[in-house]
């Protein structure tokens, strides 16, 4: 595994590849990031992880500035792998280079679920994705797809703009069916033994809701009694269509999206 940590270095190496796999993360490294990895693997002669937390995706400093990294712990972990080959890891002054302000708009119908309680989070994920593909020049870019909104405009956008596929892959959780996530590091033991169970309760309604016609009005009122009960703040609580991010009522073709604040930290989820 070669580290490389300036854009002279990246292009150098991988100038002379074209059939590149690509995953890129925000560091805090986990068990889905490592099944990311795999799938690129198995599927390209070489694989590249980025290591770089994203300030434009933030609408919030203090959540920029507790995100969980720390650049020795994930290299020991990635020097685990085999036959993953680049870890990239940039300065800000590498991805912005050209620090033109972006003209990248989100579309009003998806600024729904997390785009519209982030003002200008997805416009700042489709700026980094861009200028990273554009560097990088992949054939393949894996994605996790519990954050599937995000997926879903990078797809949209990455593959109408270059010869880049995005490739999304099943979302990994823990024993206790928790959903993995670099925010769970910033919680204590007992913390997460209480979202575990938060976690549970709202995997209880995708059963519920197989046969309820209003489905959406029915996830408001259980909205509020899972709110009571654990004292938490639900942000949104929907089901949606995966195919083009609308709410939905039927149970078919669609997932119940959330997002929800234990104490200060937010978590999302779809299933």
């Amino acid at each position: 595994m070669k580290i490389l940590l300036n854009n002279q270095t990246l292009t150098k190496t991988l100038g002379p590849f074209s059939d590149i796999g690509f995953v890129p993360t925000m560091g805090g490294i986990h068990k889905g990031h490592i099944s990311l990895i795999n799938r690129s693997i198995k599927s390209n002669k070489k694989t590249i992880v980025s290591i770089f937390v994203n300030p434009k995706q933030f609408n919030n400093l203090k959540d920029f500035k507790s995100y969980p990294s720390g650049i020795k712990s994930d290299l020991s972990i990635l020097k685990r792998i085999k036959k993953l080959d680049y870890v990239y890891i940039p300065k800000f002054k590498d991805i912005y280079q050209n620090n033109k302000k972006s003209n990248i708009k989100i579309e009003k119908k998806y600024k729904i679920l997390c785009a519209k309680f982030r003002k200008g989070h997805f416009e700042g994920v489709l700026d980094v994705m861009n200028r990273l593909t554009k560097l990088i020049k992949p054939k393949n870019i894996f994605m996790g797809e519990k954050d599937f909104q995000q997926f879903f405009l990078v797809k949209n956008f990455i593959e109408k703009k270059f010869n880049t596929n995005v490739i999304g892959c099943k979302t990994i959780r823990n024993r206790n069916k928790l959903v993995l996530s670099s925010r769970n590091f910033l919680l204590t033991k007992k913390e997460l033994n209480e979202v575990e169970k938060i976690s549970k309760e709202f995997l209880k309604l995708k059963k519920k809701i197989k046969n309820i016609r209003k489905i959406n009005n029915f996830l408001q009122i259980s909205k509020k009694k899972i709110e009571d009960f654990f004292n938490i703040k639900i942000e949104y609580l929907e089901n949606i269509n995966i195919k083009n991010l609308s709410k939905s009522n039927k149970y078919k073709g669609s997932r119940i999206f959330l997002a929800y604040f234990f104490k200060d930290i937010r978590l999302i989820d779809n299933f």
